[in-house]
């Protein structure tokens, strides 16, 4: 029986004057102000979509930031704390 891998990131190539580069497909997104979040919500995954949101945030104020939501829910503290730091933003 096959075992399907469970934590594969898409590659994306992109190709420039200094050549070609791999990069994550979530760090491209992030570079065009694009957050993912994808599985339940704890602490530890709060804290990375807080940092990425005030990252943003920092790099450019004016501009708008994306937030693609799509995981069955998580502990509510955790997702209160991304909700006070995207009204703070």
């Amino acid at each position: 029986m096959k075992t399907q891998p469970t934590n594969v990131i898409p590659m994306v190539i992109e190709s420039g004057a200094r050549g070609e580069r791999a990069f994550d497909i979530y760090s491209l997104l992030l570079r065009e102000r694009i957050v993912m979040l994808g599985m339940p919500i704890n602490d530890q995954v709060a804290n990375v979509v807080i940092a990425q949101l005030l990252y943003l945030e920092r790099e450019d104020p004016d501009k708008d930031i994306s937030l693609y939501v799509h995981c069955p829910g998580g502990i509510i503290s955790a997702g209160l704390a991304i909700y006070d730091t995207m009204q703070l933003i």
